[in-house]
């Protein structure tokens, strides 16, 4: 079971690394908030005080993953957030941890820490 929970996480590392960068985490929520209409990049950069560049860096290792996806409207290039297939695969990751690491031992690791610190 523990081998299988290993390739789940090598699998799905590029998730858990597009979601560990703090702008990338802003991004998501500012799109979050703008389900329906969506952002440009320039309205991005802007509500996050970045540069443009800086902006479409981030939003490239989003949608290289597949967390967010785009859709051009004259010039206008909007994007949105598609976490169907992240949540799914980090729901699947999360299983296979836990059905390799019992809650049990967890919560016991957890309670030894607690006692120790006080």
């Amino acid at each position: 079971m523990q081998e299988q929970a290993l390739k789940e996480f090598e699998r799905d590392v590029v998730y858990l690394d597009a979601l560990s960068n703090e702008t990338r985490q802003k991004i998501i929520i500012l799109l979050g908030s703008h389900l329906e209409e969506g952002l440009t990049v320039n309205e991005l950069a802007e509500k996050l005080e970045l540069s443009q560049p800086a902006t479409s860096h981030n939003l490239k290792a989003l949608k290289d993953v597949g967390m967010i996806s785009s859709t051009r409207s004259g010039t206008q290039q909007f994007y949105y957030l598609t976490l169907d297939e992240t949540i799914l695969r980090l729901e699947s990751l999360l299983a296979a941890v836990k059905a390799s690491y019992p809650y049990s031992a967890a919560a016991k690791v957890i309670e030894s820490e607690r006692k120790s610190k006080k």
